[in-house]
């Protein structure tokens, strides 16, 4: 059996996007912990409520989901993107934020076309909802799509130090 190079596009490919996402997933659940856009720092009780606001504000959820929602996705977040830069199970971790992606996307998708004057709540920051936060989401869902497709890829070839088998 021939043995696969250790560099290759999508071994590449995989390394720069779980830095990119864990970076922005990572940062992103940060931000709405603490509250970062806020001067000074409330409580992190607090920031989970202003959070909560901007949850509330999609029109989607009941009140308990919205609080269920806005205490578990910022640690989920930070979780997520530490699972994603440590490699380990990565088809696991990398399907579960295309489908987190996937969610928010439409959700934020779905506020835009209803013309709905939110703030996107994605940083936890004051940022209007337009066009430009609807295609940054789509070109993150589209980053996590390519790298679960690469994850379950990387998965089922060989690993490129393994030696090769003897016949």
């Amino acid at each position: 059996m021939m043995q696969s190079s250790p560099l290759n596009f999508r071994r590449v490919f995989l390394w720069i996007g779980r830095i990119i996402l864990a970076g922005v997933f990572i940062y992103a659940g940060y931000a709405k912990i603490f509250a970062l856009a806020i001067h000074p720092r409330p409580p992190i009780k607090t920031a989970l409520l202003f959070f909560a606001f901007q949850v509330d504000s999609y029109h989607m959820l009941p009140p308990a989901a919205v609080q269920f929602v806005a205490h578990t996705l910022p640690f989920a977040e930070i979780a997520l993107g530490i699972l994603l830069l440590l490699g380990w199970l990565l088809p696991v971790w990398t399907t579960l934020i295309s489908m987190l992606m996937a969610g928010l996307f439409f959700s934020v998708l779905r506020a835009y076309l209803l013309h709905l004057e939110i703030n996107c709540g994605c940083f936890a920051s004051p940022e209007p909802l337009t066009i430009n936060t609807v295609i940054r989401d789509a070109f993150l869902l589209l980053l996590t799509l390519v790298l679960t497709v690469f994850a379950f890829q990387e998965a089922r070839s060989p690993h490129p130090w393994t030696a090769p088998e003897k016949v």
